[in-house]
């Protein structure tokens, strides 16, 4: 049984309201989509996660689909849970999603009220939990209509499986429709878990806005880039990376020269700040007002370590953007 770090929460300031609601989300949460599957160490999995919460991390971020294979993410997460963690539960945001192909026919996928709460009460199985703090829908389904996507999330807020609702990958005009179909239900919408990044930007056209103006906090995932926005790749990938191994993470090509020409331009700028480049991009991301916290993704607790200090130095001057912009656009 593992014994917490007595000072976990000595830096308040990690922690903001997420959206109008009264739910606080810490600066960095934990993403378990890579290296909590069967095929990693269960020992790392474990460091990491009781890491984290050492440090503060007190949200969990998962997804039915997470593993290899699907579903083992959220087994080695309740293992953790019942042989360390569960003692802490009231300590812990834990949220878990579905939409993505999860088991054969059809209804392994997509938005229907039968694939989204039998994920639900699948995933609770695994993680061994009565409920979970928050329930996504992973992604827009175009053939479903959305009040029964929707309805889905509020029966599961309403029957205690999860306190919140939430989606992700939606645009902002299905937020729009989405936030309004669930607040007519009377389950507003919590979250929004987009991808954004120095190299992914879209949500910055429009979607921050509707967030914003919605009272919805923002997960912001993938925020370094599957790894681009640190120093792994600055040689190339190293035979021991996820990406050597795991060809859905990050491919040869997307590590080209033009790419490691800004990153090591941005790695300068971080230098000059006194912080990591992973640090930089963090604290870049996090300073959209939209943005309630960033979710990261680890293979070694000194990644997790590395990522919290964002804490410390997350301010930027004038000039500080302005270059960061002028290498973004070249």
């Amino acid at each position: 049984m593992h014994t917490p770090d007595p000072n976990r929460y000595g830096e308040m300031e990690f922690y903001r309201r997420c959206g109008r609601s009264g739910l606080r989300l810490p600066l960095v949460s934990l993403g378990l989509w890579h290296n909590f599957g069967r095929e990693a160490p269960y020992e790392t999995a474990r460091s990491m996660v009781l890491g984290a919460f050492d440090r503060g991390v007190t949200h969990f971020d998962l997804a039915n689909n997470y593993g290899p294979p699907p579903g083992a993410a959220e087994e080695t997460f309740g293992r953790i849970l019942r042989e360390d963690l569960g003692i802490w539960r009231d300590e812990l945001v834990i949220s878990t999603k579905a939409g993505y192909d999860m088991w054969p026919g059809p209804y392994g996928d997509l938005g229907s009220r039968k694939h989204l709460l039998a994920s639900l009460d699948q995933s609770l199985e695994r993680l061994g939990l009565d409920y979970v703090d928050i329930f996504y829908h992973h992604r827009p389904d175009p053939d479903t209509p959305l009040e029964e996507s929707m309805g889905a999330l509020a029966h599961a807020v309403r029957s205690g499986k999860a306190l919140y609702a939430g989606i992700s990958n939606y645009g902002p005009e299905r937020t729009i429709e989405a936030a309004t179909v669930l607040r007519e239900m009377g389950t507003p919408c919590l979250i929004h878990q987009v991808k954004y990044s120095m190299f992914e930007r879209r949500p910055e056209h429009g979607l921050f806005e509707v967030l914003e103006q919605e009272g919805i906090g923002c997960a912001a995932f993938s925020p370094l880039a599957r790894g681009l926005l640190t120093a792994r790749y600055f040689e190339g990938i190293p035979e021991d990376s996820r990406a050597s191994r795991d060809r859905r993470f990050l491919r040869p090509e997307h590590v080209t020269e033009d790419v490691l020409s800004k990153t090591r331009r941005l790695d300068e700028i971080a230098r000059e700040r006194g912080q990591s480049l992973a640090q930089m991009a963090l604290a870049w991301a996090l300073r959209q007002p939209a943005v309630t916290g960033v979710i990261i993704g680890a293979s070694k607790p000194s990644q997790i370590e590395d990522c919290v200090g964002v804490a410390v130095h997350r301010s930027f001057t004038s000039e500080e953007l302005s270059r960061i912009e002028d290498v973004l656009e070249r």
